[in-house]
């Protein structure tokens, strides 16, 4: 573990990060009222459904966003329409974390090809009643790991005593026979004397959940959730599953940015933001620094980008510090070493602009963290990680360090006052390899980049 990459987890930590994730879905999704926005971190304990593997530990990054339209949760990123109060459509992409592990591979799995976590296209239904809410979400994966398919249905209510809020789940599952076998079939070209071939079929799972929060401080709560999921004979019959419950705990703290009611009309202006960039080689603490700013590479890869964020708090604390929530949309110009593709980045950010020229020129100082997929592993990443044996995934953390000034100020023009330019890093990052959810992925790719930034 290098120091700069502790640092880069140090500031992951203190700025965006989680809600307890489950692998029957979407668990605190209702951790905070609509228009809230949090970040913080967790860790979860779980008994891996692979024989030998015994229990293995993550960490969870998460942004939280509960927009009137859009939401961001634990692994998931969506669209919500309001039918009426009680009833809800959702259209999301979702995270699967089922996969075989990266790390610690038992003997069980020796030889087997990797099954990859998966990216699925969801839609969903919610009704909400006095007795309870019903929910029911169709899955499909879309980026070709299982090509599978999962029908869940899901009864939940809530429940108070004091500041301890409380709603257990129950979860059933069906899950068709190309999810099931991908992640717990056995080829027949895996097959051995002591791993025969398997075909999973189809089957139908239950979850029993219990999630909580409970406020620390106005901000602050703590986050704790336990699970315990009964898998389908299909499943349990593989010769490579461990069989019996699988059970989860999970255990973290959250922050709330959400303003206040009375301010949230009044503190959210529309940015947009413009950025061209190119691949360095230089550590993202030395380009903050100064000690490196070189973007000449071999490859010469590029990366354009259009953001839309909006200011969620203004002034906290009374300080000259602003925090804002952004999503970008992001084309990379791979410069013919792969095919160019998408990448979408969902990112708090905090900024400072306490100089004491403010009056006169306001400069700000951002640091950005979140969220980055991208349709593919960019081609500096594959390179690079394959260089080093390590693994590469499209799922990773995302830092946006910047520096900007007032163009309005800069000229004189007080219709420009909120326009700004300036220099900033897209850079994506591991955590260590302790993150499934990223992959177990301990390094990443660095773009230094200059742009514009306007209000609406």
């Amino acid at each position: 573990m290098k120091l700069r990459n502790a640092r880069l987890v140090l500031m992951s930590l203190l700025l965006a990060l989680p809600p307890v994730a489950s692998p029957a879905g979407d668990s605190l999704g209702d951790a905070l009222p609509e228009g809230g926005a949090g970040s913080g971190g967790a860790v979860r304990a779980e008994r891996s459904p692979y024989r030998g593997h015994g229990m293995r530990y993550d960490y969870l990054p998460v942004n939280l966003f509960l927009g009137e339209r859009v939401y961001v949760h634990a692994d998931r990123l969506g669209l919500k329409w309001d039918l009426d109060a009680t009833r809800r459509l959702d259209l999301f992409l979702a995270h699967r974390f089922e996969g075989t592990p990266l790390d610690r591979a038992p003997a069980v799995l020796a030889g087997m090809a990797l099954r990859e976590q998966g990216t699925d296209l969801g839609i969903g239904y919610r009704a909400r009643a006095d007795w309870g809410t019903l929910s029911a979400e169709m899955l499909r994966n879309v980026d070709d790991a299982s090509d599978g398919s999962e029908l869940r249905l899901r009864y939940e209510f809530e429940h108070r005593r004091g500041l301890l809020r409380l709603w257990p789940q129950a979860t059933l599952a069906w899950r068709d026979a190309k999810l099931n076998n991908y992640y717990y079939g056995v080829r027949a070209a895996e097959a051995t004397a002591a791993r025969p071939a398997y075909d999973a079929g189809a089957g139908l799972n239950l979850q029993l959940a219990l999630h909580a929060t409970y406020p620390l401080s106005r901000n602050w709560q703590v986050l704790a959730g336990v699970a315990a999921t009964q898998w389908s004979s299909s499943v349990r019959n593989s010769p490579i599953t461990a069989g019996g419950l699988q059970s989860a705990a999970t255990l973290g703290l959250l922050y709330e940015h959400s303003p206040q009611p009375r301010d949230w009309a009044e503190t959210r202006p529309l940015w947009v933001k413009l950025y061209y960039g190119r691949a360095s080689e230089c550590d993202v603490a030395k380009i903050v620094r100064l000690v490196c700013t070189w973007t000449q590479t071999p490859e010469q890869t590029r990366v354009a980008s259009v953001e839309l964020g909006r200011t969620l708090i203004e002034r906290i604390y009374g300080w000259d510090m602003d925090v804002a929530g952004y999503v970008g949309l992001l084309h990379r110009d791979e410069n013919g070493y792969q095919p160019d593709h998408w990448q979408v980045n969902a990112y708090y950010k905090t900024y400072w602009y306490g100089f004491p020229w403010r009056d006169r020129v306001k400069t700000r100082i951002g640091i950005g963290s979140g969220l980055s997929y991208s349709g593919r592993v960019p081609y500096i990443e594959a390179r690079d990680q394959a260089r080093r044996g390590e693994n590469t995934n499209k799922l990773i953390t995302y830092l946006d360090p910047t520096i900007d000034v007032s163009l309005g100020d800069l000229v004189g023009s007080r219709s420009m006052k909120n326009t700004f330019i300036g220099l900033g890093v897209s850079h994506r990052s591991g955590i260590f390899g302790l993150s499934r959810l990223l992959g177990n992925v301990d390094g990443g790719s660095n773009y230094i980049y200059s742009y514009v930034e306007f209000s609406l």
